[in-house]
């Protein structure tokens, strides 16, 4: 391979149809290619999979320089960040759940940069902090990302992430004190601390290569047992599958430590169950359910029962029963069987049953006994999302609410009446009542009807000139519910439509909807996507030139495809760590885990052919105009590794014909997206939307 030479330049503008043409850092292409079933495919820029290398590194810095020179211009993007910050700067506070007596909530002030555990010894008296994670960094990139109490409830073990990795460490305080104990145990991943005793189960891999912590591939997870007051050499090694390294392994144990799960995942679209009962000395693991294209979620356990959510039979999902004496899935008995709508969520509060079912991507709740029968429905505030909390034994409950109009707020319920009262809301400075919803459903390109909720402001005109934030996601049986998003009421007010489509690939409608977006079904969720545009087009919402499109993750594959299938579509696209090489993503951290969506470039010929047909990065095609592209991603992303988005960016600045810009912004000591401090959101939120509604030609009013 050639030596890698970077030609890192400043922003250069050049006069062009009266308009900016930038000028890119100069990424040298080598001469790397793989052979799949027979055709080459070449990789030009694979040296930027080397996220920690020098001519990376540089790479980085050059594009940085690009993208924030470019973005620092925008004549009212500190307006707009001032306008952001304004917005963000409310109470927000969870909805409380009780343990051992106390009352426990998280609460931000408003621009603090991570939210804060609070304890109080009843509703009424004052609440003093349990856990700040604000004094666990100085610039608020340590996120607490779990708790878990022991169930005597004298220790509480909570959960780290550094700079937004998937990797997590896990520190044991005194729940009397505050004190923290010296138990610290290091590269645990995808767990939190299950506690039997006086000690927790954790999953954890094997320390990574110096160097390659946030790129590797992960392999063989593995369960052990923390004793407290040792160190973590010397914790038990419980449970790993030495047949299976790749995938997934956890365990829980309930309150009443009378059962202990374990979960096995990674091969399909679900989970395998396991249980050892307890009661007993020396049980083993038996099965309870081997097929992981299904999901089984034990919920509670009551005396010799085992309540279950699952979608075992029932693509929808239903409620099920099984033993602990006869825990075989063939022994199961279904206690509620599916509906027409999707169940969502379920818990046991009360000594009731809480049911939360989607119909047409909204949430509608309800109370059953125990029995399976149907108490009531919960009336909800409005079409919204609903969260509940509550112990099993005790019949206080709560539940949180929001919609796109409706920030958060905290409801307590009473299930003797079914009636609710506002607990706790959030003061912001924003009017609900100047906006609007609605949801509308439009024909995919095979005529599947696509529900789609548009808000925007009351009054608008359909004349065909409105700005459109269009927003999808289409994956992995994930739901897009109503919420409420502070940032975007700037591009709301200033007369912009906020659109989320809800695309196959989702779970909105139940696994055939999820499955119907995937492996070789996958492009129906790229048709849906720009179906939506077409129907917001067609009635004469917007025009082409005014809508831009947003996602993440898979979200981000979705913006990168549709980008490259109909650039002509969209004026701005906004790829955020997206999935954008599928030839080759399954050979990072845990990539591979997602086959069970896409299918890889291995498995078969037609497999190969077919992501290659839509993966972002091989359908850039030289001298096309791109629509104005912000590629975000960050140097801590070991969830969908920056390699993605790096290589996406040099080969779309290399192909792009015009003067529209297609930018990079690579964030510092952020990752993924989930525990980013406030400060670092709201700077990546004013350069998104600062991007958006310039390039829409949009005006920026101050409210």
């Amino acid at each position: 391979m050639r030596k890698l030479i970077l030609l890192a330049t400043s922003i250069m503008v050049v006069s062009c149809a009266q308009q900016q043409k930038l000028l890119y850092p100069k990424a040298v292409k080598t001469d790397v290619s793989d052979l799949y079933f027979g055709e080459k495919v070449a990789d030009p820029y694979r040296w930027l999979e080397n996220d920690t290398s020098a001519a990376t590194n540089a790479w980085v810095h050059a594009e940085n320089e690009v993208t924030n020179s470019f973005l620092s211009k925008i004549p009212f993007r500190q307006s707009l960040l001032k306008r952001l910050t304004d917005i963000a700067n409310y109470e927000k506070i969870g909805t409380p759940f009780k343990k051992f007596g106390k009352y426990y909530f998280y609460k931000n002030d408003g621009l603090q940069n991570q939210s804060v555990l609070y304890v109080q010894d009843n509703l009424e008296s004052t609440p003093r902090v349990f856990l700040d994670p604000n004094k666990l960094s100085d610039d608020g990139t340590v996120a607490l990302t779990g708790i878990s109490f022991s169930n005597d409830g004298k220790y509480m073990a909570y959960t780290v992430s550094r700079s937004g990795s998937d990797w997590r460490e896990i520190f044991v305080m005194n729940v009397a004190d505050g004190k923290l104990l010296d138990d610290h145990i290091l590269w645990a991943k995808f767990t939190d601390a299950s506690w039997q005793g006086s000690g927790f189960y954790y999953s954890a891999y094997d320390a990574p290569v110096k160097g390659k912590e946030f790129s590797n591939i992960n392999e063989n997870h593995k369960i052990y047992y923390h004793q407290l007051g040792t160190p973590q050499a010397q914790d038990k090694l419980i449970y790993q599958n030495l047949d299976h390294p790749k995938r997934f392994y956890s365990v829980s144990v309930n309150e009443d430590e009378t059962v202990m799960f374990l979960y096995e995942s990674g091969d399909g679209r679900g989970n395998a169950l396991y249980m050892k009962d307890l009661r007993k000395s020396n049980a083993s693991f038996v099965a309870m359910a081997s097929d992981m294209d299904y999901q089984y979620g034990p919920m509670e356990v009551v005396g010799n029962k085992i309540y279950l959510s699952t979608n075992y039979k029932s693509p929808k999902g239903c409620i099920m029963v099984a033993y602990i004496d006869k825990p075989a899935l063939n022994d199961w008995e279904v206690l509620i069987p599916q509906s027409e709508s999707v169940l969502s969520g379920a818990q046991v509060i009360g000594g009731k049953l809480f049911l939360t079912y989607d119909k047409d991507a909204s949430n509608h709740a309800y109370v059953y006994g125990l029995d399976g029968k149907e108490i009531q429905e919960i009336n909800l505030p409005s079409l919204g999302s609903v969260g509940f909390s509550g112990d099993k034994n005790d019949k206080e409950c709560f539940f949180s609410f929001t919609s796109f109009t409706i920030p958060g707020a905290t409801y307590r319920y009473d299930m003797d009446t079914n009636s609710y009262k506002i607990f706790r809301a959030p003061k912001v400075d924003f009017n609900p009542d100047e906006f609007v919803t609605e949801q509308v459903f439009y024909p995919s390109k095979d005529g599947t009807k696509i529900p789609m909720f548009l808000t925007y402001k009351k009054g608008l005109k359909k004349d065909g000139k409105n700005p459109v934030f269009l927003y999808g996601y289409g994956g992995f049986n994930i739901s897009l519910n109503p919420a409420f998003s502070s940032v975007r009421v700037p591009f709301l007010e200033n007369g912009g439509i906020y659109a989320q489509a809800n695309l196959r690939g989702g779970g909105e409608y139940g696994e055939d909807w999820h499955i119907a977006g995937t492996k070789m079904q996958k492009q129906n969720v790229f048709n849906d996507f720009i179906a939506a545009a077409e129907y917001l087009i067609h009635n004469k919402y917007t025009n082409n030139k005014k809508i831009a499109i947003v996602g993440g993750s898979n979200g981000g594959l979705l913006v990168g495809a549709c980008m490259t299938q109909r650039p002509d579509l969209f004026r701005v696209a906004i790829p955020q760590v997206g999935v954008m090489d599928m030839l080759r993503y399954h050979k990072f951290t845990i990539g591979w885990n997602w086959a069970s969506d896409y299918g890889t470039s291995e498995d078969s010929k037609e497999m190969f052919q077919y992501l290659k047909g839509y993966s972002p990065l091989h359908n850039l095609k030289l001298g096309t105009k791109y629509p104005a592209t912000l590629v975000t991603t960050a140097d801590h992303d070991d969830r969908v590794v920056p390699a993605h988005s790096f290589k996406f960016a040099a080969t779309l600045q290399a192909c792009n014909n015009g003067v529209n810009p297609t930018l990079i912004r690579i964030d510092s000591k952020a990752g993924h997206g989930a525990g980013k401090p406030m400060s670092k959101v709201l700077e990546e939120q004013a350069d998104i939307y600062g991007f958006i509604m310039y390039n829409l030609g949009m005006k920026f009013k101050d409210q």
